[in-house]
């Protein structure tokens, strides 16, 4: 995910001499099934062919060792050259460049433009598409329409109130209905300030609707190619901000491309690793020497910030202070993953994506499970609330339910929001009913 923009950028200047095919070689077994990559190809605009290697086949005949790898493949089919990681662009572009250079050179390219266009949802047809996160707060529900690249907020009875974003991708502040955005994800709200962590832009944004304008507040709209401390918040890129918890003035933010969390002083306009040294693992321990596997989500209450680390399927917390430290609640190695209720790290989750914080519980979308899931804050107890795991749309009590890859949950006074995202809606779990009935919401106004 994180090279797909330096990727789509070779491929627009060279489209008639380079040619990208994608191979999902797929870690996680919801992600083997070929209908959930095609919903990944579409949610990330993907416009390169995708090879589906649920078997590793191709992974084994090129040898490969890493996430991501890139195998240079010359006019006769001949493995010329691999790259393992990520990639520096200018230097990417420096060696794609000579290569072009010395094979039309020789009188091997075409210069013929392939054409590769895949097929597309109407997505501007739909009320939503691919909504990531969610947040509440008072009489309001904000919607990150990710796939839109806008925000939206309504009432809960689903009227829309206002419509943040142009639609188009891009990173422009501005008026409310002119600003641009590129794969919003997590919301935090505080009074008529709507923070978004914009994270195909790699920035943090602030909505103010009081105001009626979108400024960034974190960030340089540039990806960072290297871990840092930190630093004036405008002044230092980020890497694939996905989730926000606002807590006393401060940001926190799930940096999944540097496998932390970052805090965002809102007073001083500093921003600093949190929790994790950058190293993608599970491992407890003082807060900036734990290690953390791409944080999804993230909540806060007391002095406490949870967080759902995707890569681990693990769901953590790192306490607030000088000496705090993360513990983690679910969650066992990097590829221990599965679909089980019991308590403490006796649970099994799968690429988990959303948090919320209830009274007396915490609220877990289980991604790639296709379920809602409870965690008893005293006893760590893990019980599935709603989904019957099964990749489906089915309202009605919560076990039978279905859900496509939710992303985002957050609670309110007895219900839950949830961002059913491969289904392009908003559900909602009545807490209070006896069976946890499951409804979609209806937006209107749009």
């Amino acid at each position: 995910m994180h090279v797909l923009p330096q990727l789509r950028k070779l491929e627009q200047k060279h489209q008639d001499v380079l040619a990208v095919v994608g191979v999902h070689s797929a870690k996680f077994t919801t992600e083997k099934d070929t209908a959930n990559l095609r919903d990944a190809v579409l949610r990330y605009g993907i416009q390169h062919p995708v090879v589906n290697d649920r078997d590793f086949q191709v992974w084994q005949s090129y040898a490969v060792r890493a996430w991501p790898t890139l195998m240079f493949i010359d006019p006769d089919g001949k493995v010329i050259g691999r790259h393992e990681g990520e990639f520096e662009p200018a230097a990417m572009e420096r060696v794609i460049g000579e290569m072009i250079d010395e094979f039309d050179h020789r009188g091997l390219l075409d210069h013929q433009v392939l054409d590769h266009q895949l097929e597309a949802l109407q997505a501007r047809e739909r009320p939503l598409s691919f909504p990531g996160k969610l947040e509440v707060a008072r009489d309001r529900l904000f919607i990150a329409d990710s796939g839109h690249n806008r925000v939206l907020v309504t009432n809960f009875r689903g009227t829309v109130l206002h419509v943040i974003g142009s639609g188009d991708p891009g990173n422009a502040d501005g008026p409310l209905k002119s600003a641009e955005f590129n794969n919003p994800q997590g919301i935090a709200v505080e009074g008529d300030s709507v923070y978004v962590a914009d994270a195909g832009n790699h920035n943090i944004r602030k909505i103010d609707l009081r105001a009626g304008c979108v400024s960034t507040v974190a960030g340089t709209g540039e990806q960072s190619l290297y871990r840092h401390s930190g630093g004036n918040a405008l002044d230092n890129p980020l890497k694939s901000p996905y989730d926000l918890a606002l807590h006393n003035g401060a940001l926190y933010v799930a940096m999944a491309g540097f496998h932390q969390l970052w805090q965002l002083d809102l007073s001083s306009g500093q921003i600093a690793p949190f929790a994790g040294n950058g190293r993608e693992n599970i491992v407890d321990g003082p807060r900036l020497t734990a290690q953390l596997a791409q944080p999804y989500g993230v909540a806060a209450r007391g002095d406490l910030v949870y967080f759902v680390d995707s890569e681990t399927s693990a769901v953590r917390y790192a306490r607030i202070g000088e000496n705090g430290e993360v513990v983690t609640i679910v969650g066992t190695g990097l590829f221990d993953f599965g679909d089980r209720d019991a308590t403490g790290k006796r649970a099994l989750l799968q690429h988990v994506q959303g948090i919320a914080i209830g009274p007396d519980a915490l609220y877990i979308a289980d991604t790639y499970n296709h379920r809602v899931k409870r965690i008893d804050q005293k006893t760590a107890e893990v019980s599935s609330l709603a989904g019957d795991g099964q990749r489906g749309a089915y309202d009605g009590r919560g076990k039978r339910a279905r859900f496509n890859e939710p992303a985002g949950v957050a609670w309110r006074n007895g219900a839950l929001y949830l961002a059913d995202t491969n289904n392009h809606a908003i559900r909602v779990i009545d807490l209070q009913s006896t069976d946890y009935e499951v409804s979609t919401l209806k937006l209107k106004g749009l």
